[in-house]
């Protein structure tokens, strides 16, 4: 670890009657680092002002230099990956995983248990086995505190917690947008539709035909449909509890579960989430003033959740770069269904940047530190 000195007093001269704080930055490690996820966890790293970069570990790539990955960041000039070796990864206060979920699952069992650690793969997102046999087709690794802070009780539980599942990026849009309608009663949870698109960046770095510019650009194309994408069970996982007011827990069994019809996007931007969610208004008094009323009263003074001026509707663009969730809603009352729209960057919200915020939370530190609302244009 590395000590820095804050100063406090107006003074500059070491020895002076200024009064100075130490702090002790704290070290922390990146597994997956040559991925998109593991690129952008490695720039707010470097941006954050309590933490340095310990081990970062990128499996095949162990031996290449960062700046041949991510020639964004020069910070990073001298570096070079290193192999995914627990002993040199527990070195560090806190571990971020970036790695598909099988290789998180067992770098995360091979982990010291008093090592800090935000796994930003599925492994440890669902409760029920069952749901994660259905739709992951291997053995169930357990469940974590779920990483979403600006769920009811969660920043309890992540600022408590060792061990923390980031959420998806289409879950957290999904989430963010429905829960506080559902927890209202305005809405129906057992006939809810999301169709969301996604920047390409959301498919990971694998060569993939499917992913060459010739064939995303100029197009938009539905993958995964009729309920088969994984992010829906972790969606209706954590609406039960939003219904049940248990938070991300499972909901009891006198409460109605959830049902969602999820159909992934994949657009033609590198960056980037729309999820457009719809359900079911619980009553013919539901309006669009009542559903404002729900999230600006469920997000009130979240530094990263921005419900939108009436009328004026989330675009992907405004939060590249980001930690933000923008979100606009509205009754529609000829097919008597609440619309939600939620933009976010899928891989800051969605991805390194919510998972920095949830380890912020677990280090004690300012939850916003090395974040921004902030996103970049044009």
């Amino acid at each position: 670890m590395q000590c820095i000195l804050l100063q406090v007093g107006t003074a500059t001269v070491p020895g002076s009657e200024a009064f100075w704080e130490e702090r002790v930055g704290v070290r922390v490690a990146v597994a997956g680092a040559s991925g998109y996820a593991g690129g952008e966890l490695l720039r707010l790293i470097s941006g954050h002002p309590d933490l340095e970069i310990g081990a970062v570990s990128a499996g095949a790539g162990a031996g290449t230099p960062v700046t041949d990955v991510h020639p964004h960041l020069p910070a990073l000039a001298g570096r070079t990956f290193e192999r995914a070796d627990p002993g040199l990864l527990a070195a560090a206060d806190l571990v971020f995983l970036a790695l598909p979920h099988e290789e998180s699952a067992a770098l995360a069992a091979a982990l010291p248990g008093h090592v800090a650690v935000v796994d930003l793969s599925a492994s440890f997102r669902l409760t029920d086995p069952r749901a994660w046999a259905t739709y992951y087709r291997t053995g169930h690794a357990g469940c974590w505190a779920y990483g979403l802070p600006e769920l009811p009780g969660a920043r309890a539980r992540i600022s408590a917690a060792r061990r923390v599942a980031s959420p998806g990026c289409y879950a957290t849009a999904a989430i963010v947008a429905l829960a506080p309608l559902l927890a209202a009663g305005l809405a129906e949870p057992r006939d809810i539709v999301i169709v969301a698109a996604s920047g390409t960046s959301g498919a990971g770095r694998s060569v993939s035909a499917a992913l060459l510019a010739t064939e995303v650009m100029g197009a938009v194309s539905a993958y995964q449909v009729g309920g088969t994408h994984r992010h829906t069970p972790e969606i209706e996982q954590a609406l039960a509890g939003a219904t049940s007011g248990q938070g991300t827990r499972e909901a009891t069994a006198d409460i109605v579960q959830p049902t969602v019809s999820f159909t992934p996007m994949l657009a033609p931007m590198p960056r980037g989430i729309l999820a457009t969610c719809t359900t079911r208004s619980a009553s013919d008094g539901a309006s669009t003033s009542a559903a404002r009323a729900a999230l600006a009263d469920a997000y009130a003074g979240e530094p990263f959740v921005h419900l939108l001026p009436e009328g004026r509707w989330p675009t992907t663009a405004a939060t590249v770069g980001s930690n933000a969730v923008h979100l606009q809603a509205a009754v529609d009352a000829h097919a008597g269904r609440c619309v939600v729209v939620a933009a976010l960057d899928n891989l800051g919200k969605g991805a390194a940047g919510q998972a920095v915020q949830a380890a912020n939370l677990m280090l004690g530190l300012p939850e916003t530190a090395g974040l921004t609302a902030q996103g970049v244009a044009p």
